[in-house]
């Protein structure tokens, strides 16, 4: 499964506002709470707040994957932002985040949920794809960095 195949425009902002974890966490989960995979946004506010409790989902390099798993989605759902501006997200590299990708899985689905936090990371670790993520002015620019970096990555 690509993270393109379950990321779409409607799910993806450029100029995301806020000022803290919380704000940027919450206003996420409104992201996808329009989608139709999502049948109780509470509860996967719930599940994604309880993850953030055992260990800060800033992985570091600016970037964060707050994450859980609920009954409360049919499918995977994902969002991803750029912030505004550089939040404090008390990441393990103690610097500020303006890459997020929030990724929610059904509660039995646990390997594709893992195989995508994996990828995920993986290419966030690439500089280039984190800056061109940046520079990104469009959520179908985003969609477009995220689409042409798996087709390098996934099928060589």
């Amino acid at each position: 499964m690509r993270i393109s195949d379950i990321l779409d425009e409607s799910m993806i902002r450029t100029q995301l506002p806020g000022h803290s974890k919380d704000e940027i966490i919450n206003e996420m989960i409104n992201i996808i709470g329009n989608s139709k995979k999502v049948t109780d946004k509470e509860k996967v506010r719930l599940a994604i707040f309880e993850r953030e409790k055992i260990m800060s989902t800033g992985v570091g390099n600016g970037f964060a994957i707050p994450h859980g798993k609920t009954d409360a989605v049919s499918d995977i759902v994902a969002a991803f932002a750029v912030t505004e501006e550089a939040i404090d997200y008390q990441s393990l590299d103690e610097q500020p985040v303006r890459l997020i990708f929030l990724l929610v899985g059904k509660d039995n689905m646990v390997g594709p949920h893992i195989k995508l936090l994996s990828r995920i990371s993986r290419l966030m670790n690439k500089e280039e794809f984190r800056k061109k993520l940046l520079e990104a002015s469009s959520p179908s620019d985003v969609l477009e960095v995220f689409k042409n970096e798996e087709a390098t990555y996934l099928d060589a």
